[in-house]
């Protein structure tokens, strides 16, 4: 370590007793600028200059991951311990070249994220998910559960979203699927975005949003709050997680349940992991059509039946064949996901939802950039007719 970096630490700690004593001072720039002056007057203007910039850093910032945080090429940020950092650029893992000096260090840096938040971690509660305030998420996982130390993973979201156009810019899909999609969101078509971690399902949700009609009342329903609509009427919800003390939880299903009673045109769900599946699936086959939301899964057959196994995991009793049909008729499009070998993020296929039966199946209707002819059922009702 260099002894500047030393010098910044030992400033550091002594700013935080100042603190404690309550004797720091409102503004914490001003405060280190005196606290250097007064402390390192024999260092150089530039030195002390450089002094005060790395304590503001170590005293607000996060260390080492300050630049990462900086690069707007970087997707996610990803601690594995005090000693390995990794990120990920363009869909592709690599090393960050930085390191925290001390797992001391890194929690001071877990401190610094939560403790705004109302949140922390301890060895009696270690684990947690918050966001910062762009809207990127985190999670933290410490020891005893972490055995390398603690973890840190900052997933990043830009702060206004892809437009369909800018995916088919970037490959994520054809212009004739693009198109496909406006039109099935304007038409109210019910949405589901499927795949796996990682495959860009939240901004495909983001792009779709942005077809919805201007002067339509959007709800939206959040884990974290990630969604960068573009409509001027929106209401975000963001579910809130139990206090230290257990109190005060507001699960997602609560709020879709409440977003019912406020009126939406629109329910953008950020994603469906749990019981609020049935409450979701019960507004859409009750007048709430057009609603957009995403789920894990791996192929869009697979995302109606873990729907399904979501939707019976609420505990009402209902029969499976009552939730089968209730899936066949409350969704009519599935958009799946993939993220490929090398990275980059495709819409590996669009299927419509056919009901029949009580079960439903699904057919692709678009795939690898082509769009078929979509003649007859209740996409083709939804279009007003056949889609070239």
């Amino acid at each position: 370590m260099e002894a500047i970096d030393e010098l910044a630490g030992a400033l550091r700690e002594r700013l935080i007793e100042r603190a404690r004593d309550g004797a720091a001072g409102a503004d914490v720039g001003t405060e280190i600028a005196a606290l250097v002056a007064r402390e390192a007057a024999a260092l150089s203007e530039s030195e002390r200059r450089e002094l005060t910039e790395r304590v503001l850093l170590a005293a607000t910032g996060l260390g080492p991951l300050e630049p990462l945080l900086a690069d707007p090429a970087v997707d996610e940020v990803m601690v594995n311990g005090p000693g390995e950092v990794y990120v990920e650029r363009h869909g592709r893992v690599q090393a960050a070249g930085v390191r925290f000096e001390s797992e001391a260090e890194l929690r001071h840096a877990i401190e610094r994220i939560l403790a705004p938040l109302g949140r922390r971690v301890d060895e009696a509660s270690p684990l947690c998910d918050a966001r910062l305030a762009d809207g990127s998420r985190v999670n933290v996982v410490i020891p005893p559960l972490s055995l390398s130390g603690p973890c840190l993973t900052i997933r990043r979201f830009r702060r206004d979203g892809l437009s369909l156009d800018q995916l088919v810019g970037l490959g994520t899909l054809s212009a004739g699927e693009a198109e496909l999609l406006a039109r099935c969101v304007a038409a109210r078509t019910s949405i589901l975005v499927s795949g796996g971690t990682g495959s860009g399902k939240t901004t495909t949700l983001n792009a779709l949003s942005g077809a919805i009609p201007d002067g339509e009342r959007i709800v939206t329903i959040e884990d974290a709050a990630e969604l960068r609509l573009r409509q001027d009427h929106i209401v975000r919800l963001e579910s809130r997680p139990p206090s230290l003390d257990g109190r005060g939880e507001v699960t997602i299903r609560a709020l879709v349940r409440n977003a019912l009673r406020m009126r939406p045109d629109r329910i953008v769900v950020g994603e469906v992991r749990g019981g609020e599946a049935l409450d979701l699936l019960q507004a859409l086959n009750t007048g709430h059509e057009g609603s957009l939301s995403t789920i894990h899964a791996n192929s869009p057959a697979d995302a109606l039946a873990r729907l399904e196994t979501l939707a019976l995991m609420a505990g009402v009793g209902l029969p499976h064949s009552v939730v089968r049909d209730q899936v066949a008729r409350a969704v009519e499009l599935v958009v799946h996901q993939a993220r490929r070998p090398d990275g980059s993020r495709v819409v590996a296929a669009i299927a419509e939802v056919v009901p029949g039966g009580g079960e439903a199946e699904v057919r692709v209707v678009a795939a690898g950039g082509r769009v078929v002819d979509i003649a007859a059922g209740r996409l083709a009702e939804r279009l007003g007719g056949g889609q070239a």
